[in-house]
């Protein structure tokens, strides 16, 4: 950041509420929220030069508060004993990390998608959809020639790539 962007002051009284509520979300005891909330904004101090733009500041916080509190869950995970061989094949604590991880990437790209403009986020929705329609189809569906899909679709991509919803998740 800047000098003439969001202190780290205007950032702790403007997302400051939010913070602490991600870390709670986690059911964290309250020393362990403290604790999530102060690794925030260490970690702001640490990485402010390298956010390069001051409009996804607050999605770089919820994410690093996310993660800040999945780290606390981890640290804090009690070892279950069980009778010989019946050990899980998979710690679950780290099925329970990745769903979270993937529902905030879902989300993100979710985001992204409804940033582009309404032709884009249709073809886009249809490419991805469960049917699979056929590049036909979806040129009918669009009354778009059939021609134009692939290099949409790559413009879309782009756009995506750019995107600061997705960004945000890369940084964090």
């Amino acid at each position: 950041m800047t000098h003439d962007e969001t202190t780290v002051p205007e950032a702790v009284e403007r997302f400051g509420n939010r913070v602490r509520a991600v870390a709670r979300s986690h059911r964290l005891q309250p020393q362990d929220v403290d604790d999530v909330v102060q690794t925030t904004w260490l970690r702001l101090i640490e990485n402010r030069d390298g956010i390069r733009d001051p409009d996804a500041l607050g999605a770089w916080l919820m994410t690093t508060a996310r993660r800040a509190s999945l780290r606390v869950i981890e640290r804090s995970r009690r070892e279950c004993l069980v009778p010989e061989g019946h050990e899980p094949s998979h710690p679950v604590g780290d099925a329970i990390d990745e769903r979270l991880l993937a529902r905030e990437r879902r989300v993100a790209v979710s985001r992204a998608v409804a940033e582009l403009p309404d032709r884009h986020r249709r073809l886009v929705s249809l490419l991805a959809s469960d049917r699979g329609p056929s590049y036909a189809e979806i040129a009918a569906e669009l009354d778009i020639p059939l021609g134009s899909i692939g290099p949409t679709r790559g413009r879309c991509i782009e756009r995506l790539r750019h995107s600061r919803e997705l960004d945000a998740v890369r940084r964090a």
